[in-house]
């Protein structure tokens, strides 16, 4: 063959090729605008981040009241070179994810939750006015029905938030608020709202800045009890809900990934 046909043939290869990279490149460009065109509640780009994860040491509140977490260090940058800290956690410890197989016999683990449940619509539900007049108040249908009459339906995939304001009393007893008789009282989702969410939207995970799902003074889990063995998700003590929209933000949620747990500290963020 030929130099100029050699040459010729490879110039035609070349076109070809960026032919081929420009139509694959719209072809992803097409189903980027297709996915967003479907998720209307999801955020098409972002001009911010917020950080919903609450910093906790030994000192942050937990449920049972005795220490969520506890740091040994192995090894120190003076002696050592490097810093390695060994950890002991209670998986429910800080802003956390309880999976489904924390209530449950055979439910999801963490480590089992389809990753496209963790990026999310966020549907922030504010009770904090009702909240600071009772320390036992709840989310109820009322509540979503009037959050929809605003923001219209809640989509499929979301997860639906309470902002109850608790969120500024975890350096302090006001968070776990226990009364007298050792009683706890915090806000948190009534079964009844719970059972609405499952039966009429596809919201796969329900968040709260309090300790619990259930409110305080619960005795019976009710709300962990419906929620969670559906194979839906809980957040709780989520951080900054006063700082993001009601709608229109997407939530990412960092959830651990250790075999077989029940639930696990997350880092977890909004953007909007």
């Amino acid at each position: 063959m030929c130099d100029i046909c050699v040459m010729n043939a490879v110039k035609d290869r070349m076109l070809s090729r960026r032919s081929f990279f420009k139509a694959g490149a719209a072809v992803a460009a097409g189903a980027a605008l297709g996915s967003a065109t479907t998720t209307p509640a999801m955020a098409m780009g972002h001009g911010n981040v917020t950080d919903m994860t609450h910093v906790y040491d030994a000192d942050f509140p937990t449920y049972f009241g005795a220490p969520g977490i506890e740091m040994t260090q192995g090894f120190n940058f003076k002696d050592n070179g490097f810093n390695l800290f060994n950890l002991a956690v209670n998986e429910h410890t800080g802003t956390h994810i309880d999976a489904p197989l924390h209530f449950s016999e055979d439910g999801q683990s963490v480590d089992e939750i389809p990753v496209s449940s963790l990026v999310c619509p966020l549907c922030v539900v504010h009770i904090h006015e009702k909240a600071a007049a009772d320390a036992d108040a709840q989310v109820t249908p009322d509540d979503l029905k009037a959050w929809i009459d605003t923001n219209g339906p809640i989509p499929d995939g979301a997860c639906v938030a309470m902002h109850s304001g608790w969120g500024g009393k975890t350096g302090g007893d006001g968070y776990r608020n226990v009364d007298g008789e050792g009683k706890m009282h915090f806000p948190g989702f009534h079964v009844e709202a719970a059972q609405m969410l499952i039966e009429e939207t596809g919201a796969v995970a329900i968040a709260v800045d309090t300790l619990s799902l259930d409110h305080g003074p619960s005795a019976d889990f009710a709300t962990h009890y419906a929620w969670l063995p559906t194979n839906r998700y809980g957040i709780e003590n989520l951080a900054n809900l006063d700082q993001v929209p009601a709608s229109g933000a997407t939530l990412v949620v960092g959830a651990p990934v250790h075999r077989g747990g029940s639930g696990g500290p997350a880092r977890i963020f909004a953007m909007v």
